[in-house]
């Protein structure tokens, strides 16, 4: 039995310049960082007991006889890709699905982990990485970026960026006193709508965004410069962040929604010196940078919505149980004429 636990990521600037297509004519990056909610993927070979050969539990229960039979995409296509056979695989989350936190991508990255692990093979982080993106956009055929498959991988505070040849990771430098300071300025709220990111991607397509994109990317150097450097203040972040959502509202009409504009002008009435939806748009995580003495006012004002305290963490995926099983598949048994 094999048990990977794999963080969640928020991404602070530079979202959408991820995208492939964007990226590989103007460079790409990314500010993001994982935190302390996971998933769990847990995988083991199915005992020989049952009238169906693979068994996987998510928010639904599939069992199946046929690999081919497995509805949902991503269990289906990373079984296939990896050749596995006679599973039982479970998932669970701390967060919901499709609420702009990498959900997908991080259960993508954490069951090729358990998957390569139950063969008894090490896949370093960026092979899961690459892994990931490979199965969510080319075998999947998911619209998207790669940043959400990188930062469940490596886990940590960093900038990621993008370019033709592919992507570095680099860790923000930044001392624990200040991380720690960012970190409780944040606030994380459920705005309890839900999307499916590669539909907001594909409804956006029709959009030219570039300009938008790129004024996007030129605020991470400006981001990383204020991060760093213990002589700026550091609530400029905050209103850097309202920056760059502004931006991002701009690169499509379902990136928002007229109730998502209503919060996010109320937490800056209460106090809020910025913030952004996370992931895609359309629904999930809002979060705000606010100073501590109006944290309260900026939580009365939106006490209709889930706040969600959250520390930052620095692991990125990794097998938290591993108990190796001695597999032979069922044909060599039947070539043996054993059962």
């Amino acid at each position: 039995m094999i048990i990977t636990k794999t963080p969640f990521r928020m991404s602070f600037f530079g979202g959408g310049t991820d995208m492939p297509e964007f990226f590989r004519e103007h460079g790409g990056a990314v500010i993001s960082t994982t935190f302390d909610k996971y998933c769990n993927v847990n995988v083991r070979h199915l005992p020989r007991f049952f009238n169906y050969t693979d068994e996987v539990v998510y928010s639904k229960i599939e069992r199946v006889t046929d690999v081919n039979d497995i509805l949902h995409p991503a269990i289906r296509e990373a079984m296939k890709f990896l050749d596995m056979h006679e599973i039982r695989l479970t998932y669970e989350a701390d967060l919901p699905a499709r609420s702009g936190l990498g959900t997908s991508s991080s259960f993508a990255v954490g069951m090729l982990s358990a998957f390569y692990s139950l063969k008894g093979k090490y896949a370093d982080k960026k092979k899961l990485a690459n892994d990931a993106i490979y199965l969510e956009r080319t075998l999947c055929n998911e619209a998207g970026g790669w940043q959400d498959q990188i930062a469940a991988s490596y886990g940590g505070f960093n900038r990621i960026n993008f370019s033709s040849a592919g992507f570095t990771v680099d860790p923000i430098i930044i001392s624990p006193e200040r991380k720690q300071q960012f970190n409780r300025n944040l606030m994380l709220f459920f705005t309890q709508f839900t999307h499916f990111s590669a539909e907001v991607q594909n409804a956006n397509k029709s959009t030219d965004n570039t300009a938008q994109k790129l004024e996007m990317l030129g605020l991470v150097d400006e981001a990383q410069s204020i991060l760093t450097d213990k002589t700026k203040n550091l609530d400029d972040i905050g209103r850097l962040l309202d920056t760059t959502w502004r931006l991002k509202r701009q690169t499509g009409n379902k990136v928002s929604t007229d109730s998502i504009d209503m919060l996010y002008e109320r937490g800056i009435k209460a106090g809020a010196l910025g913030g952004k939806l996370l992931g895609a748009g359309g629904g999930g995580f809002l979060l705000f940078y606010v100073e501590q003495d109006r944290q309260e006012k900026v939580r009365m004002a939106l006490q209709d919505l889930m706040y969600v305290p959250f520390e930052f963490e620095n692991s990125g995926t990794r097998v938290i149980y591993y108990a190796p099983e001695s597999y032979e598949p069922k044909e060599n048994l039947e070539e043996r004429g054993t059962t």
